[in-house]
């Protein structure tokens, strides 16, 4: 039976001259691969090949076998103009889009995941918008909703709260969360938090309990690379495009 959902194209791939293998976010589905039969034809009902970040209204018929469902058609209805003319903001949304996608798994909804996407793809494409502060937020909710966000208010060990905290704070991905100074000193896998990531953990906490908060640029880029590095750590391997938004560790 086809479904008809908004959707957002998380990745593409050649299968054969005419076709492409798709990745997609749905909100009712989430994540589904789907064989995309002449869309790199000119006259395809697409418009020709399928790009990454393409958002619209999606018909498919989905895999009964675990394989690969069939796109029917999509209708792009979100452009994504202004992201693709500034690398910075294009490169921010490559990495979202990864991340999202290596999070989830295929077939199972996410309502909550779609809409913080768009929503940050809609932030990205403001030219006034805060890159990083974007980026970091994205991480921060995604990992709350997947459960993996760990504890980041008190050592995860010894329950000591980590505000007006006076020592040296690690992370530590494998523990679940930040360590203290004592705590960490046996823990092999950690990384140092300064005064700047700590805040920027303040004011996403902030964000969240509804207060309204700004990220200054070296604050984001502290928590981004903090939970850029749990969530590597989690999946086992490094996302490609975080090196672009982030740099090299």
């Amino acid at each position: 039976m086809r479904q008809r959902e908004p959707a957002i194209c998380l990745r593409t791939s050649d299968y054969s001259e005419t076709s492409q293998v798709v990745a997609f976010l749905t909100r009712g589905t989430g994540v589904v691969r789907l064989i995309a039969k002449g869309t790199k034809r000119a006259k395809s009902k697409s418009g020709g090949a399928l790009d990454l970040l393409a958002e619209g209204e999606l018909i498919f018929t989905p895999s009964r076998s675990g394989g690969l469902g069939v796109l029917v058609e999509f209708t792009e209805t979100v452009t994504r103009r202004e992201i693709r003319r500034d690398a910075a903001r294009l490169n921010a949304s490559l990495y979202l889009i990864e991340l999202a996608g290596a999070m989830l798994a295929v077939d199972d909804p996410h309502p909550e995941v779609f809409d913080l996407l768009h929503n940050a793809l809609q932030r990205l494409g403001e030219p006034a918008s805060p890159v990083l502060a974007v980026v970091a937020y994205f991480l921060w909710r995604l990992l709350r909703h997947v459960g993996l966000l760990g504890e980041l208010d008190r050592c995860v060990s010894c329950r000591q709260p980590t505000a007006g905290h006076r020592g040296k704070l690690w992370f530590s991905s494998s523990a679940g969360g930040v360590l203290c100074e004592q705590c960490a000193s046996g823990n092999g896998e950690r990384m140092a938090l300064d005064g700047r990531t700590t805040a920027a953990l303040a004011a996403l906490s902030a964000a969240e309990s509804g207060r309204k908060v700004s990220l200054p640029d070296a604050q984001a880029r502290r928590v981004a690379d903090m939970l850029n590095y749990h969530a590597a750590h989690q999946l086992g391997r490094p996302l490609r495009t975080a090196s672009s938004v982030l740099g090299r560790r």
